[in-house]
């Protein structure tokens, strides 16, 4: 028990100083957390007094990066708009049999 809070309490850490390299240069990576997890984040850099914020996803996150950016403007921040999208193809290696695959990906600037 001890040994799993002390996991979880390094696990937490790692991400918010992952979150804070990230939030440094205006750009929240989204992922597989909640959307409200990015929602907080991008309402953080705005609130810090920054004028722009950049969304960046690929693959099955890009819902996810539509969902934050709609939740943001139209429940919390109204005067933030769309500075604009960019579309786009990454080629990625596969781990199970090495072979390159292609990846969509997205980059939403948020501006204020």
């Amino acid at each position: 028990m001890h040994i799993r809070k002390i996991t979880e309490s390094f696990l937490f850490r790692a991400t918010l100083v992952k979150m804070e390299v990230l939030m440094g240069d205006n750009i929240v990576l989204i992922g597989i957390k909640p959307p409200m997890s990015y929602v907080m984040a991008v309402i953080t850099i705005f609130n810090r007094g920054e004028s722009e914020v950049i969304l960046k996803a690929r693959g099955r996150a890009i819902s996810t990066a539509v969902d934050v950016v709609e939740i943001v403007r139209h429940r919390f921040l109204s005067d933030v708009h769309i500075e604009s999208i960019i579309i786009g193809t990454e080629k990625l290696m596969r781990r199970e049999d090495g072979r390159e695959t292609n990846t969509s990906t997205i980059e939403i600037t948020l501006k204020k």
